[in-house]
């Protein structure tokens, strides 16, 4: 044990920190993280975005965009979808943190209940849209290991039962512009009370 906590210190102890703390800045829409350290952040400070028939979704990594995982809450009301059906380049993961939802994915429906998780390895073609009564709160999260900056980030893909549910494109294609032309724009602002359950 006393060796254990020896090799601990030598390699460990004796460096000095290395990453600083970015403080999340205050802006009209909300709590940003700006530079490149750590930071504590709590959702509903943070700046969110939304729009007419779009999910809420909380921006987390603020201007930082991380590197390697993205990461963000949403709020889906009945009958809408996260995103558009597609599939990924990199692994994502979702957690149902409250209410209802309901998962399309490789063309199959899947009903969603609070603390369900769903793991799409990369290329798994999906979509979540908000189901139940009420709305649904889900954490999203996905690698950035070959999707960042690349035209082969993945792409939106044809399937009848996303398009039945309103949440598919008519023809292929890897232009997010493209697969969201009928939707609104979701604009940033501040937390709306009500999206988070207490």
């Amino acid at each position: 044990m006393a060796l254990l906590d020896l090799r601990r210190s030598s390699r460990f102890g004796s460096l000095p920190s290395m990453v600083s703390e970015s403080r999340p800045e205050p802006t009209e829409q909300g709590l940003v993280s700006r530079g490149a350290g750590w930071f504590v952040l709590n959702a509903r400070d943070a700046r969110w975005y939304h729009g007419p028939g779009r999910t809420a979704f909380c921006d987390l990594e603020g201007d930082q965009n991380f590197a390697q995982l993205g990461i963000n809450i949403n709020v889906l009301d009945p009958g809408v979808p996260m995103a558009m059906y597609h599939w990924e380049a990199d692994q994502e993961d979702f957690l149902v943190l409250a209410g209802e939802a309901l998962l399309i994915i490789e063309g199959e429906e899947r009903p969603l209940r609070q603390w369900d998780f769903v793991h799409c390895p990369a290329k798994t073609k999906h979509t979540i849209l908000g189901a139940g009564d009420r709305p649904c709160v889900v954490l999203a999260v996905g690698a950035r290991v070959f999707s960042v900056d690349s035209p082969d980030w993945g792409g939106y893909t044809v399937d009848e039962v996303a398009l039945r549910h309103d949440a598919g494109v008519e023809q292929d294609t890897i232009d997010p512009k493209e697969a969201y032309a009928r939707f609104t724009k979701r604009e940033p602002g501040p937390y709306r009370e009500g999206w988070l359950p207490d």
